[in-house]
Parts: structure tokens; C-alpha cells; sequence
């Protein structure tokens, strides 16, 4: 998080950098785009790892969905915060888009910090819990571990070979596509119909806060059900049909509408996903394994928004960029209906459960 910070901060002195350095402003931003890659890359599987060393399976949806609500809540409140420090141009002799990186980075460094001496590794160090609670949770988490295991006892080479977590892999490749392709293109195609940037980032807020909402309200009903593969199923089905309308549609309301109901199957299919590998991999295999979903994945980071780029470039209009990026949240929906879903996996042993 701190290296993170640091170098999305850096962002804003690339004139600077470039010419101190003698280096093309292009060669000085690819090389800090690069390595904002390799300080985000270890930062979300840590993540989604480190959440299973702490919450039990049956609550794993829920839990996941509250952190990952923090991707479409920030975008609700940095939007419209965004467009106003945009008009910060010429304040300490930086511009407006300086400032953003700047003050926007800050957070992701300071928490970074705080995260470092708060947080514990695993509920046997939290002193802050009782001893008997301490000894619940991990009862409950080595019995879960010894499941999983009696059933998908995977070394950290054969979870980075399998099959099954290659084929996540695509199915999180099409999820980020459609997160990444809307939220690169979303303010321009809103800024599009005569809106002013503070009004821009007003009307973009809507489909982040609203899906923020439903993201965790679906992680919760998927727990409550005890149900994975068709809750991912369905939300990638809303998805692709929210963002295809949108791609359809000529009016403002009807716009944010759609990406609105896009936004709620994108955000909502996200903690249901990531239940997923972690149902049937565990310990070291779990970190591999999830490492290698993210980072395939995330490669869709770049080729979402740069389909949707080169598509407007080549037609004039977002229509076709949209309509692809619809077309791969389907190809997810259909890779895991096809994969299925051991749901004697998501249940604790017998004795536990009614501890």
C-alpha cells in the first residue's frame, strides 16, 4: 500500500521527472505506470489470502463483499471530490490534475502505515479477542483447512497448473474488463452529454454508490443461501445486460440508469467470485493460486480500456467498446456454470457449526 501510494503520487511530477532526467515524458510515464503495476500486483491477493487465514467459508461472501464495496464507494465519493480538486489549477504552481494524484495518493500511503502495526497475521495473535473466541475461530478455520485439503490437497505448482484455476482465471479476466472498461470510459461518456466536470463526477457517483450497496447486500444473500456458482452467474448476466443497454441507449437517464444496473452485477458478481478458489485451495496453494487469478485477471486492466479506446477511435462512438466488454461478462457467466461448484466445501464439520 505505501509503495502504491508512493509511486501514484509520483504520477504527478512526470514533466518534472522528464526533464530533470532528459527523458521523454512518454518513457518516464510507461516506467511508472510499470511499476505502479508491481506495487499494486501483491496488494488484492494478499488481501483476499489474508481474509481466509480470519473468516470461516459461510462467511467469506459477505465479508469479501464489505471490503470490495471500498472499490465502488471510493469511486462514489472520489468522483465528485475528484472534479472539484481538478479545479485546483495553479494552487502551490501545480495544475489541477497534480493535485489529484497528490492528495488522492496520501490515504493509500498513511493507511499503509497504520495497517503495518495494527492488523495481526491470524486470530491467534489477536490479543484484543478473548481466549476462548481466539480458540473457536481457530478450531473452526484448521477444521475447514483439513476439508478442503482431504479433498484438494494441492502443492503450490500443481494449484499454479490446474486447470480449474486457469479457467477462474479467464472468468476474472471478463469481470475486470467490465470494471476497468466502464471506469476508464464512464466520466467521458457522461462528460459527453454537455455536463461541466463537477457535474460529471456528481452524475458518475450514482452507479458506484448504488452498486456499493448491492455488493454487499449480495455477498450476504449468498452466504445466507449457502449458494456460489449461480449468485456469480446471475451477477455477470446483469452485468452484461446493464452495459449492453447502455451502449443502446441516446438519452442521459437512461445512460446512467443502465451502467447502473451494470455496475450492480459487476460489483455484486466480485465477493461471490472470490469464494470460489478459496472453497477448494488452502495454506501456501491458496496464495498461488490466487495470485495467478488476479494476475491474469487484471491484464484486462489494460485490454478493457484499451478495446474501448481503439473502437471509439475507429467508429466515433462507445457503442462497440461497450458491447464487447457485455460480450466477455457472458463468457464469464458461461466458464462458470461450466466449472461448477462443490457446495459440501463452503460448510463447516458438523461439530463446529453448532459450536
Amino acid at each position: 500500500m505505501v509503495s502504491w501510494g508512493i509511486v501514484s503520487g509520483a504520477t504527478a511530477f512526470i514533466p518534472a521527472i522528464a526533464h530533470a532526467s532528459g527523458l521523454a515524458s512518454e518513457i518516464v510515464f510507461y516506467t511508472i505506470r510499470a511499476l505502479l503495476g508491481f506495487a499494486e500486483a501483491g496488494f488484492f491477493p494478499g488481501i483476499i489470502f489474508y481474509l481466509t487465514l480470519w473468516f470461516p467459508s459461510a462467511y467469506r461472501g459477505r465479508i469479501v463483499g464489505a471490503f470490495m464495496a471500498a472499490i465502488p464507494a471510493s469511486s462514489a465519493i472520489g468522483a465528485p471530490i475528484s472534479g472539484l480538486i481538478l479545479g485546483m489549477d495553479g494552487v502551490g504552481g501545480l495544475d489541477g490534475w497534480q493535485w489529484l494524484f497528490v492528495i488522492e495518493a496520501a490515504p493509500a500511503v498513511v493507511l499503509g502505515l497504520v495497517t503495518y502495526f495494527y492488523l495481526t497475521d491470524r486470530p491467534a495473535d489477536a490479543h484484543w479477542l478473548a481466549a476462548d473466541e481466539r480458540a473457536w475461530l481457530g478450531d473452526r478455520l484448521d477444521a475447514e483447512r483439513r476439508q478442503r485439503q482431504a479433498a484438494h490437497d494441492l502443492s503450490v505448482w500443481q494449484a499454479l497448473l490446474n486447470p480449474r484455476v486457469w479457467a477462474l482465471a479467464i472468468v476474472y479476466f471478463g469481470t475486470v474488463a467490465c470494471n476497468y472498461g466502464v471506469g476508464f470510459w464512464l466520466p467521458q461518456i457522461i462528460k459527453a452529454f454537455g455536463l461541466s466536470n463537477a457535474m460529471t463526477g456528481w452524475v458518475t457517483a450514482i452507479p458506484y454508490a448504488i452498486g456499493a450497496v448491492f455488493m454487499i447486500w449480495y455477498g450476504y444473500h449468498s452466504d445466507a443461501t449457502g449458494e456460489r456458482k449461480a449468485h456469480t452467474a446471475i451477477a455477470l448476466l446483469i452485468a452484461a445486460g446493464g452495459i449492453a443497454a447502455s451502449a443502446l441507449t441516446g438519452n442521459a437517464t437512461a445512460t446512467v440508469i443502465a451502467f447502473t444496473i451494470g455496475a450492480c452485477g459487476v460489483f455484486g458478481s466480485l465477493p461471490v467470485f472470490w469464494t470460489l478458489p478459496t472453497a477448494v485451495l488452502s495454506g501456501t496453494a491458496a496464495a498461488a493460486g490466487i495470485a495467478v487469478i488476479n494476475s491474469i485477471g487484471n491484464l484486462a486492466g489494460f485490454a478493457g480500456p484499451y478495446a474501448m479506446g481503439w473502437i471509439k477511435d475507429a467508429t466515433g462512438s462507445f457503442t462497440g467498446g461497450l458491447l464487447l466488454i457485455a460480450a466477455l461478462a457472458i463468457m464469464s457467466m458461461v466458464v462458470v456454470l461450466l466449472l461448477g461448484h462443490d457446495r459440501a466445501l463452503e460448510k463447516a464439520p458438523a461439530a463446529l457449526s453448532q459450536a
